[in-house]
């Protein structure tokens, strides 16, 4: 009873440390401060969320050559995700990161649907080279990507807004958190050093049907 005891102690002030010292850095990775409070594009479509996270990385490139990557994004034929291929793949999402733009998935159209898993996600808002968001089809969760030129770089935002209409919900999304980050981190980069090599001088795009 003492070891049990201790156990849920301990379990209980790891939380507790969580969520004063982490779960904002973790919901938040690579956003400034002004970012992860910001209204962007995209957050009209889920007005009140229960859960929000803002992460950001800087390109350096124009949005041209980082929207082609969003834009194909997807199960195959599209382009994939950019992130852990193994990982997704596990889950049945059917994902095969490409380093080549699709000119097939290059024009997205407000009302086309494409699958995320048992999530079928519908384009929104599609505003070329500033804005793509998708929203599921039971409208509990939106993800929109916000491109913003400064200078010669890119800021590229995606934002995740989702609503949890159940007990279940909130519980099974406490280990999605963490691991949302690892997927979502590693797929920013793989567009960063996909939009960059595109943008060098000498490099043309790969482009195939």
């Amino acid at each position: 009873m003492r070891l049990r005891n201790v156990a849920l102690g301990s379990a209980a002030l790891l939380g507790v440390l969580y969520a004063l010292l982490l779960r904002r850095r973790v919901l938040n990775w690579g956003a400034t401060d002004i970012e992860a409070v910001a209204r962007l594009p995209g957050d009209e479509l889920l007005e009140d969320a229960d859960g929000v996270s803002t992460r950001a990385i800087t390109i350096d490139a124009p949005a041209s050559a980082v929207w082609p990557w969003i834009a194909q994004m997807g199960p195959s034929p599209r382009g994939g995700a950019y992130t852990y291929d193994w990982i997704e793949n596990l889950l049945g999402l059917n994902m095969h990161s490409v380093a080549r733009v699709l000119p097939d998935f290059q024009h997205p159209a407000a009302g086309e649907t494409i699958g995320f898993g048992k999530n079928r996600m519908r384009f929104e808002r599609v505003e070329p080279e500033h804005v793509l968001a998708f929203r599921s089809q039971d409208a509990n969760w939106v993800w929109a990507f916000v491109l913003e030129e400064r200078g010669r770089q890119t800021r590229l935002i995606s934002r995740n807004r989702f609503r949890l209409p159940s007990l279940a919900a909130r519980i099974g999304m406490a280990p999605m958190v963490p691991a949302s980050l690892v997927m979502e981190r590693k797929m920013l980069r793989g567009i960063k050093a996909r939009a960059e090599r595109l943008a060098s001088p000498g490099t043309m795009p790969c482009m195939q049907r």
